[in-house]
């Protein structure tokens, strides 16, 4: 087959869309569907990774995972970071036809944020059980916990390579490629998480490796894109130059700027963990960790879900606002939010309907924190809807480059709101109180957003 034959044929598997002509509705809803499929396969990693933990291991396995998890969602905001602040200067450039700018911002998007990566996985070899005890790891918890990190180290490489690769990839006119990247990979996950769990017996090793491998398969197939079936987004070599190098320091600090709220939408959730673990802990015991450690793993599905609105939304907003079609800009607004409300509303509904059920995935019903995780998931289920609206708005103002305004919501949301809800709502209603928190804090940050909106109704955009 010769070249321009295989270019033909990665066309003819190309998603046509037209940024700033084709009809809003439908052009979202086909980034829309496959970036949810996907997403809600990519945040079965870490959920798949709690049942075969809590089935295989017990409590105490659970729990030591859901210590470690914030690593991994600090790794995930970088990569969502440097991912959304590159898609969106990419996208303003490609709407002013300067391929070569939009190339040069991918790749240092890629090369800058592994760097980084790097210096975290290294910290954390050499110096896993400070770093486990520094994420409140109790004595009883510390083999499991500093097991499950170590082999988990590896994979976080690949796992930001496929956090950056979605959001370029769906930019580049492939979301349907993004999808099934992410599709494969909680597959291959799946399959290894079972068989290094069960048959294998390696508990929480077994599950990390697992999880490290299916990262590594999403990332090579990420860097496959971008080598063999890409259309205008490729790598770019760097000059070796003074100048190379500023500007390349220059771009990553626009980049983080932008992508800065989703990192700490990342952190927020470490935050929520971290908080929530002390606290859970301190009234219930290592069996409220348990309990706790349901919702932490739910809450990745939540944001995934939440997620794939704004970045479905994002090329979209980002092209038309560097375009200058502002009425493209609001029209596409208007859809994402209406998305999320549906979204976040058939998530409270799943988990009002199935509690029990869900507690059962990762519980056996005789343990005492399965009762604890029934009673408290509906009241956690009120965070959805107020929770994908929040992050449809915080996309939103990335897009149009607001950084500070998105930066802004998310730590009201994150921090700023949810640790005095952590603190003080147990104080009023006790146990339930634990639960609360979390849609306590979406509510409050919603009730901002949605005050400054109806105030400014889309002045200065």
């Amino acid at each position: 087959m010769t070249y321009q034959q295989m270019k033909k044929d990665r066309n003819l598997n190309r998603d046509r869309l037209d940024f700033a002509n084709d009809n809003i509705g439908p052009m979202f809803r086909s980034l829309f569907f496959p970036t949810l499929v996907g997403m809600i396969f990519n945040s079965a990693l870490t959920v798949i990774d709690g049942i075969f933990v809590g089935r295989g291991v017990g409590t105490e396995g659970i729990a030591a995972v859901n210590i470690v998890a914030p690593v991994f969602m600090v790794i995930t905001g970088i990569g969502l970071m440097f991912g959304i602040g590159a898609s969106v200067i990419a996208s303003i450039r490609l709407s002013e036809n300067k391929v070569k700018a939009a190339r040069i911002i991918m790749t240092q998007a890629f090369i800058v944020g592994l760097l980084l990566v790097g210096v975290i996985g290294l910290g954390s070899f050499v110096f896993p059980r400070g770093v486990v005890h520094a994420l409140g790891c109790s004595p009883l918890l510390e083999e499991n916990a500093v097991s499950y990190l170590l082999w988990l180290l590896p994979g976080l490489f690949f796992l930001f390579v496929e956090c950056v690769g979605m959001m370029l990839i769906r930019l580049d006119g492939a979301p349907k490629y993004a999808m099934t990247i992410q599709i494969v990979a909680a597959v291959v996950n799946i399959v290894l998480d079972w068989y290094m769990v069960f048959p294998l017996g390696w508990g929480v090793m077994g599950a990390a490796l697992a999880t490290s491998i299916a990262c590594a398969v999403g990332g090579a197939m990420v860097f496959a894109y971008f080598f063999r079936f890409a259309d205008k987004l490729r790598f770019y070599p760097l000059k070796r130059t003074l100048t190379s190098l500023l500007l390349t320091l220059r771009n990553t600090g626009y980049m983080v700027r932008i992508g800065f709220a989703t990192f700490l939408t990342e952190l927020a959730m470490s935050v929520m963990m971290l908080t929530g673990n002390y606290m859970f802990i301190s009234m219930l015991g290592e069996e409220g960790v348990a309990a706790f450690a349901i919702a932490c793993y739910l809450f990745p599905v939540v944001f995934s879900i939440s997620n794939a609105v704004a970045q479905s939304a994002q090329p979209i907003i980002s092209f038309n606002y560097g375009a200058h079609l502002l009425h493209r800009v609001s029209r596409t607004l208007r859809i994402s939010v209406l998305t999320a409300v549906i979204c976040g509303a058939s998530v409270t509904v799943g988990l009002w309907a199935g509690a029990a059920q869900v507690a059962r995935l990762f519980l056996s019903p005789q343990e005492s924190a399965y009762m604890l995780a029934v009673d408290g998931l509906p009241l956690f289920a009120l965070c959805a809807v107020f929770f994908a609206i929040n992050i449809a708005f915080i996309g939103y103002y990335q897009s149009i480059e607001k950084a500070m305004v998105s930066t802004v919501y998310t730590l009201l949301r994150g921090i700023l709101f949810l640790v005095p809800c952590f603190v003080l709502l147990p104080r009023a209603f006790g146990v339930s109180g634990l639960w609360l928190a979390i849609p306590a804090a979406e509510l409050l940050t919603c009730a901002v957003i949605y005050i400054r909106y109806v105030r400014q109704k889309f002045v200065g955009i």
